[in-house]
């Protein structure tokens, strides 16, 4: 376990000016990230290279409106591209969830100031961090009952009257490879705000001590904030009008990672396959590429991959349908398809992850051949936002008419009540 600061800002290059050019650096990145992530996981090695020529390539500013220099993608491309990200090593895509989400808010901030400074930050290049979760509420037992956990963090203001952010926050992924964070603290009269502060000031350590059994190299560990300034125009999702649909689109980025992970494996398992040179005494065949048994396998493989391509994209349209309309019944219908989406694509990925060892026997449980990281990520991604509430949230709704409240509203006034 290391604890270290940040390393100084870093200049950020000139980013593509056309999608299409962007899509083909982005890509060009993904396949240098698949060659070593198996031997990431089992080294601990973070890709910090790879995260920063990812945003110098123009993957930050995908979902950024024209107006500010970004390319404005819908999200169907945007999951469709993090599912990609997924594949060749699912820590890329939760490295970059609390970035997407901070976009995705400024894109409906009602300040037109904070709107426009940090959406063309993030056009130049700028990479932000999340930081919400913190320790104290699991270990003093101060967790609140909308769900978030009591806030420690506090922002102060100094002799001089900047505000300044100290505390302690876990699960804060992504802030290790980012330039700004997106912080939640305590507005000192009991309800929550969220400030942006520099990622790499002095007074920001990050100690790399996640533990999960999975998801090892998104740097989802502590990070301690000691007097960090609140950047000017810092105060960012202040109102519910800019969260609109934000507890779907987390989770549509865990699937959209979940994807990438089942395409890994079908690849990776029919690799496998056709490097084997016996299969088994009860075998068919002693060709493994020949094996009715293990064809099966991979078949069923290939059709839970399918299967949450599908929901995922079914997902990612009425998210984006129901931003076409701004309608608050159509974000409520988004949440419901995200639940049921969430619980068929964790279990088909799951599945397919264990499925996958019996295509190969014993051999394929050797540490270098990496098959078990995908079970070790995939269960780490299914156990963010539990699952296990979404089929009664689903038949609350279909029976009652009774719609999920978003747990982003909390403590958020309306723009009119302000």
């Amino acid at each position: 376990m290391t604890t270290a600061p940040l390393s100084a800002p870093r200049p950020s290059p000139p980013q593509p000016e056309a999608l299409d050019e962007a899509r083909v650096r982005i890509r060009r990145i993904f396949d240098e990230l698949a060659v070593g992530a198996g031997e990431r996981d089992l080294t601990g090695e973070h890709p910090y290279e790879l995260v920063q020529s990812l945003a110098d390539a123009g993957f930050g500013k995908l979902r950024v409106p024209r107006e500010f220099g970004g390319f404005d993608v819908d999200l169907p491309t945007l999951f469709e591209l993090l599912a990609e990200a997924g594949q060749a090593d699912s820590n890329v895509p939760q490295i970059w969830r609390g970035h997407f989400t901070t976009v995705e808010i400024l894109r409906q901030e009602t300040d037109t100031d904070v709107r426009a400074v940090w959406l063309r930050k993030a056009s130049e290049g700028a990479v932000f961090g999340n930081a919400q979760s913190e320790p104290s509420a699991q270990v003093a037992g101060l967790a609140s009952g909308d769900g978030w956990g009591s806030i420690t963090t506090t922002v102060r203001r100094t002799d001089a009257g900047d505000r300044v952010v100290s505390g302690t926050k876990f699960y804060s992924t992504g802030s290790r490879f980012a330039d700004y964070i997106r912080a939640a603290a305590s507005d000192g009269e009991g309800g929550r705000t969220f400030v942006v502060i520099p990622a790499r000031h002095p007074g920001v350590l990050h100690v790399d001590d996640w533990d999960g059994i999975g998801q090892r190299q998104t740097g989802s560990g502590t990070t301690i904030f000691t007097d960090v300034p609140v950047e000017e125009h810092g105060e960012v999702g202040r109102y519910r009008e800019s969260l609109r649909g934000l507890d779907s689109f987390v989770q549509v980025v865990h699937l959209a990672n979940l994807v990438g992970i089942a395409r890994s494996v079908v690849a990776e398992t029919i690799a496998v396959v056709r490097g084997r040179t016996r299969t088994s005494r009860h075998a068919l065949t002693q060709d493994a590429a020949q094996d009715p048994d293990v064809l099966a396998v991979i078949g069923d493989l290939h059709v839970r991959a399918r299967t949450a391509e599908a929901l995922l994209a079914h997902a990612a349209a009425r998210l984006e349908a129901a931003h076409a309309s701004g309608s608050e019944d159509d974000f409520v219908d988004a949440y419901v398809e995200t639940s049921t989406a969430q619980r068929g694509v964790i279990d088909a990925v799951l599945g397919a992850a264990d499925r996958a060892f019996d295509a190969g026997g014993s051999s394929t449980v050797r540490s270098g051949i990496h098959l078990d990281r995908h079970w070790r990520n995939a269960r780490t991604l299914a156990s963010h936002n539990p699952v296990i509430y979404k089929p009664r949230v689903i038949g609350d709704y279909l029976v009652n008419a009774n719609g999920p409240v978003s747990g982003y509203y909390a403590g958020r006034p309306g723009e009119d009540q302000s």
